[in-house]
């Protein structure tokens, strides 16, 4: 499976994404997107808001729409 690394920018943030040749589509790092929107440069307080969204949502029985995983 080939993969194709990219940086994306967000009001001129940063956005890491890999590209998934078997399943056609872009793949992008939550946490990049989170921090981008929430304007947050520290990367724990990112990471902790992210945490509790994903609790939030799994109470309201909402389903994420993968698994997330941590880009390396």
């Amino acid at each position: 499976m080939a993969h194709k690394l990219s940086i994306r920018f967000y009001n001129d943030r940063e956005v890491r994404a890999v590209w998934d040749d078997r399943n056609s589509k872009w793949w992008f790092s939550v946490l990049d997107v989170v921090a981008a929107i929430n304007a947050q440069d520290d990367y724990t307080r990112t990471r902790n808001y992210w945490k509790y969204l994903k609790t939030k949502l799994r109470k309201q029985d909402s389903e994420l729409v993968s698994e997330t995983n941590q880009l390396k």
